[in-house]
């Protein structure tokens, strides 16, 4: 009897040992194939990049731009013939080789599903090339853009900048891993940004790196006179409640940062609460509204922006309870409008920093203007640049619960 169940025992963990080393197989290869799919595209997106590096490359990929038009319409069948051969079949053949080469190196067979999948590219190139048959993907798809740039992959919209916003940006193709590592997820170079507050301390650190990026900065500000004149800035005056006599001015802004703000500290007067939400909530929801009726074709749902100062307020003691309550207050406006996805809305989660609002700030201006700047041409949505860890935790899951709770239940009015 107790011979019958060792054996038994025996052969149980037998079965035990056998199916664990088919489970742990199972995990290696798909392990090994998830990290050779990436693999694919970080040297899909790195060749691309070297691309606009290399000048001998650059010769041949350059056919792949002059095949389009603005609206991504083809130029000729010619061209676009032309690309396939000396862009994508070329692209395509050098990541099969160096996908192949490490295959056979690493001696894992999880690694040749990246070699299949780098030959879908090869043979949808091939056919292009060889039958001289039209049939694009989907980011060049022609037709107006209707969807703003995505954050987790590259869309039509996202891809129709690399080709007419920067070429030297918005290298990735389908993950953006590549341009948020070297950042080029978003480019500045020659874009008009609008900036209110632009007279305190982070609006001047802000139109300081601005310019080293090289775009143009339009200061708007209600103290013209503190902003001394400088090659790339042009001050624009306006006044509180008198947001709608900018219209015009913002028609031909790419990015609007709203940074005014005010801060009572401790008073809770009537007048005190009447002016933290008059400055630091409605006059910055009206800019929003009104620079969003300036995006109305389709290349303006690709390029323009808005970026709202709402601060670490958001999710933690400012020691100034109306400062906090008005900048959470336009931080849940600012979420709910997200949602009609009517151009990309960044949000800047800010920490102490020196200036006349908080003169007991930890940090420079210039030294959050800089972290600013880093994460939006890493194409970060929300912006968090402060000491405390605990906002890095707090902000991203309060901002996804109110979003998702947002999404449920509420909705667009219809012909919007």
């Amino acid at each position: 009897m107790i011979e019958m169940l060792a054996e038994t025992l025996t052969g149980i963990e037998a079965r035990l040992q056998i199916d664990w080393v088919l489970v742990n197989t199972s995990l290696q290869f798909a392990g090994w194939g998830i990290f050779s799919l990436l693999l694919a595209e970080i040297l899909r997106d790195s060749y691309h990049a070297l691309c606009h590096q290399v000048t001998w490359l650059a010769k041949w990929h350059n056919k792949h731009h002059a095949a389009y038009r603005r609206d991504l319409s083809l130029v000729s069948q010619k061209a676009y013939i032309d690309s396939q051969l000396y862009h994508d079949i070329v692209e395509s053949s050098l990541l099969l080789v160096l996908l192949v080469l490490l295959a056979l190196i690493g001696q894992q067979w999880g690694l040749w599903l990246g070699v299949a999948y780098a030959c879908t590219f090869l043979y949808g190139a091939s056919v292009r090339y060889f039958q001289g048959t039209i049939d694009t993907d989907y980011n060049h798809l022609p037709g107006p853009l209707e969807t703003i740039p995505s954050v987790w992959w590259v869309n039509r919209s996202y891809h129709w900048r690399h080709h007419f916003d920067d070429v030297n940006a918005y290298y990735s193709g389908v993950f953006p891993l590549v341009d948020k590592v070297i950042g080029t997820g978003l480019s500045l170079k020659g874009k008009t940004i609008a900036l209110t507050g632009a007279s305190g301390a982070l609006g001047q650190a802000l139109a300081a790196e601005l310019l080293k990026h090289n775009a143009k900065v339009m200061a708007l500000t209600t103290n013209p006179e503190k902003i001394a004149a400088q090659a790339g800035v042009k001050v624009v005056f306006w006044q509180l409640s008198n947001e709608s006599d900018l219209k015009e001015s913002l028609q031909k802004v790419d990015i609007l940062i709203i940074n005014h703000g005010v801060n009572v500290y401790s008073s809770r007067t009537p007048l005190a609460i009447k002016d933290s939400y008059e400055v630091n909530t409605f006059s910055a929801l009206q800019l929003i509204d009104i620079f969003s009726t300036t995006v109305t074709v389709g290349e303006a749902k690709a390029t323009k922006e808005i970026w709202v100062n709402t601060s670490e307020a958001e999710v933690s003691p400012a020691l100034s309870p109306l400062y906090e309550l008005s900048k959470r207050a336009l931080g849940e406006l600012v979420t709910l409008k997200r949602l009609d996805e009517v151009c990309v809305i960044r949000k800047l989660i800010l920490g102490p920093f020196k200036s006349q609002l908080n003169p007991y700030g930890v940090m420079s201006a210039s030294q959050v203007a800089r972290g600013i700047l880093f994460l939006a041409k890493r194409d970060f949505r929300n912006i968090i640049v402060t000491i405390n860890p605990l906002t890095y935790v707090l902000f991203p899951v309060k901002e996804f619960s109110t979003w998702l709770y947002y999404r449920v239940f509420s909705k667009a009015v219809q012909g919007e």
